[in-house]
């Protein structure tokens, strides 16, 4: 085989390995804000989401089973949104911290979520 042709078989397989790596990858997505998804909850319900924001204090509330509390926006520090989570308390877990999660938004008022991932504290602040 040449080496012209070699070139272009080895090309040919890094874009087949990549395709097939990337196959069941959902690059769609994103991370949507709070403010987003109550401004219009219409285009969010009943699907899966992405979010991030501040459990806002005084809202936790941790009974057997189930944690609930509201989400506050990052960026307009307004817009908030109920979350109920079914699964284990996260390390650190506490108000006023920052959280990423995942979950199906039910309602206009309400996400389930199934995970949460806590927010690194800043080095920055005191």
């Amino acid at each position: 085989m040449e080496k012209q042709q070699k070139t272009i078989v080895a090309i040919l397989f890094v874009i087949l390995v990549a395709v097939i790596g990337l196959w069941g990858l959902d690059l769609s997505q994103g991370y949507s804000m709070v403010s987003q998804l109550t401004n219009d909850p219409q285009g969010h319900i009943g699907n899966e989401i992405n979010t991030m924001g501040t459990i806002k204090n005084g809202t936790l509330q941790v009974s057997p089973g189930v944690i609930t509390f509201l989400l506050v926006d990052v960026e307009d520090h307004v817009s908030e949104i109920e979350v109920e989570y079914t699964g284990d308390l996260p390390a650190s877990f506490a108000e006023g911290q920052g959280i990423s999660l995942t979950g199906t938004m039910v309602s206009a008022q309400k996400i389930e979520a199934h995970q949460i991932i806590m927010g690194c504290p800043s080095k920055y602040t005191q």
